[in-house]
């Protein structure tokens, strides 16, 4: 963490780490460096909100999933059953893509956030934006050289699907089905509300002008059901372990949400696996790590794992790591917070 702050000038790292199952032993601890706010040079901590950015749509994935076990859709159904019309021209078509390609990003379709206008996304931090408004822009864009793209657009479409399936928002579905029961008192949606409720890290970004920006204050409209939620390292690393403790999905969806197929690197990391809103990637002891990582414009970073014991570990950045070695070194505290196995050796993620 310390290396993050004074090599990869992150103004402020926090990790959360949680035993659980095998590795109940590990309790709970937690390592912090830099600060929250640097006009007041307050103390980065584990409690404060920050915005989970593509960590979102596990949740989002978590409940499809659920509709999936509740026969209420299919996931190899097309989209266009759920949402008629909706992928059309420009050589996409929903009827050929299904509800899993969706979830696991093989939709063949490209990211609205690709589009020119998101070359200088602080310019429209304060727009509203509708998802059938984005995907329509994601149509216009070519075609992905890859099977395998990695696009938010897929899960502006997946939250369609569940307010098709269901009648309500994706929001109140997601709200009543995963963060009222598990008590995640502090996860909510901003909708327009630019600002972030109660206690929370300032996040910053560089500004056209190569400046640092406070970028804290955002309408995360344009992330919706792909990238909006608010939360923290304790309620992620409870989501978590919920979910892989069974508690929110029967074993069958579970193991399908654990399928996953290559992802390219360019998008993600090397290692990198893509599952049904889930990543895996190995670790350096051995076994694989499975969760999600999000970034917003604004600047924060959040990543969300759990390790083959069971042990659960939440990282909160308030700045987007600027080169490839300050982005692998975020992964490395993942790593590190994982495969130590004493409490002596701790410090090392220091």
């Amino acid at each position: 963490m310390h290396h993050l702050v004074t090599h990869d000038r992150i103004a402020g790292a926090a990790v959360l780490v949680d035993g659980a199952g095998r590795d109940a032993a590990c309790a709970r601890w937690s390592v912090t460096d830099g600060v929250a706010d640097l006009r007041t040079d307050r103390p980065m901590n584990t409690t404060d909100r920050l915005r989970i950015g593509s960590v979102t749509k596990t949740f989002t994935a978590t409940v499809v999933l659920q509709l999936a076990a509740e026969r209420r859709l299919s996931l190899d159904a097309p989209v266009e059953r759920y949402l008629p019309g909706l992928i059309r021209g420009s050589g996409y078509d929903g009827r050929r893509i299904t509800v899993r390609q969706i979830l696991q990003h093989t939709s063949g379709l490209p990211d609205y956030l690709d589009t020119p206008v998101w070359d200088h996304p602080e310019r429209l931090r304060y727009r509203h934006f509708e998802p059938r408004e984005l995907v329509a822009r994601a149509l216009r864009l070519p075609h992905p050289k890859r099977t395998w793209h990695y696009a938010t657009t897929n899960y502006l479409i997946a939250g369609l699907i569940v307010q098709a399936v269901t009648g309500h928002t994706p929001e109140t579905e997601i709200t009543r089905r995963i963060i009222t029961p598990l008590g995640l008192h502090d996860t909510y949606w901003p909708g327009d509300d630019p600002r972030v409720q109660g206690p929370y890290s300032h996040s910053y970004f560089v500004a056209d002008d190569g400046r640092r920006t406070d970028g804290t204050s955002w309408n995360m409209t344009f992330g919706g059901t792909g990238g909006a939620l608010v939360s923290t390292p304790a309620d992620l690393n409870r989501f978590a372990a919920a979910l892989f403790g069974g508690r929110l999905l029967p074993a069958a969806q579970l193991a399908q949400m654990r399928r996953t197929v290559a992802a390219d690197p360019d998008r993600l990391w090397p290692g990198a696996r893509y599952g049904l809103g889930l990543i895996s990637s190995p670790l350096s002891c051995g076994g694989t790590w499975w969760g999600h990582a999000g970034t917003v414009p604004g600047g924060h970073r959040a990543l969300v794992a759990v390790g083959p014991g069971g042990r659960g570990v939440a990282v909160a950045l308030n700045e987007i790591p600027a080169t490839l070695q300050a982005e692998q070194d975020f992964l490395d505290v993942v790593d590190k917070a994982l495969c130590e196995g004493r409490t002596s050796e701790r410090q090392d993620i220091a």
